[in-house]
């Protein structure tokens, strides 16, 4: 019996009827619909019971009318992944996959996010919350220097982000984010390779070096350019391979996140890791990144939806 086939006999009465809630109203919409569906396709496929349920974004009065018992989230961005499903999900009594509302929460706040992983001596780069015309542009430069990125908290695909090399550069970069979000990022940013790690249960799964001719990995060459290249196995050596995976454990587990996600790194000339941000609900197309990097571990997407199931299921053991 392979492993799919053992996992499948373990939950099938578990999980009773899955609710599969893709949509939301975020900048992310598209993506999360193919997610969704998707997911959808690959429990269908294991002939468990599955309904797909595309969210507004805004009520939540179908939790009550719809008959369901176990949710797999696959909206991505805010309501996805800012805790408001999963706080929801809890008050109902209803399992769903991934982290929990807390850890959610935190993880979509980028400048939060970064709070943690310091306190915790984790490498981040340097950063400041800009709200209100707060810090000023010269204490920004004073404490950051330049270049810069300047990120809406909220907001994920890297939808208003800006990478800033000339100080009058700024207050563009500032007011593009505005319209996503009333608080903005800024960070140094790192010159260097980027690398994420996918998180299965509590087990790492290989990097994936991302290659861009653009300046960064914006929303252009995450889903309209034909020259990103996703690298994987991702060319480290083995030893640089246990180290981002380790802190890429480490920082997810920092944040309280829990069941599968997705950390993004940089890597500077000098070889130092500097985590970037946590991915709690990443895009599970059939070529997205988690997807990508579970096949070369030997797990198929459908599998892969299986064994992300498991996590919400309390006590379970997928080993």
């Amino acid at each position: 019996m392979n492993s799919a086939s053992k996992i499948l006999k373990c939950i099938k009465k578990s999980v009773g009827k899955i609710l599969v809630i893709m949509g939301g109203s975020s900048s992310e919409r598209d993506i999360s619909i193919q997610s969704g569906e998707a997911i959808h396709s690959a429990l269908r496929n294991y002939q468990l019971q599955s309904c797909l349920y595309d969210w507004s974004g805004k009520e939540l009065d179908f939790l009550q009318s719809m008959e369901f018992d176990t949710c797999f989230i696959a909206v991505h961005g805010r309501g996805g992944e800012d805790g408001k499903l999963q706080a929801a999900l809890g008050i109902h009594g209803k399992p769903y996959t991934g982290s929990g509302f807390m850890a959610s929460a935190i993880a979509m706040h980028k400048y939060r996010t970064k709070q943690i992983w310091s306190c915790n001596e984790l490498n981040t780069p340097k950063s400041l919350l800009w709200q209100d015309g707060n810090p000023s542009q010269q204490f920004i430069l004073d404490e950051l220097g330049l270049p810069l990125m300047i990120k809406p908290v909220h907001e994920g695909s890297s939808v208003g982000v800006s990478l800033v090399l000339k100080e009058n550069d700024i207050s563009a970069a500032l007011e593009k984010a505005q319209k996503f979000d009333n608080e903005i990022l800024i960070e140094q940013f790192i010159q260097g390779d980027e690398y994420t790690v996918s998180i299965l249960g509590d087990n790492p799964l290989p990097s994936i070096k991302l290659e861009t001719p653009r300046q960064f990995y914006d929303y252009d060459a995450k889903y309209l350019s034909e020259d990103t290249r996703y690298i994987c196995p991702s060319g480290l050596s083995n030893i640089d391979e246990l180290t981002i995976s380790d802190i890429a454990i480490k920082g997810f587990k920092a944040l309280g996140c829990g069941g599968w996600g997705r950390v993004d790194f940089i890597r500077d000339s000098s070889g130092e890791f500097f985590l970037i941000e946590v991915n709690t609900v990443p895009g599970m197309t059939s070529h997205s990144l988690v997807p990508m990097a579970a096949l070369e571990a030997g797990i198929p997407f459908d599998e892969l939806v299986l064994r992300i199931l498991t996590s919400s299921i309390k006590g379970f053991e997928n080993e």
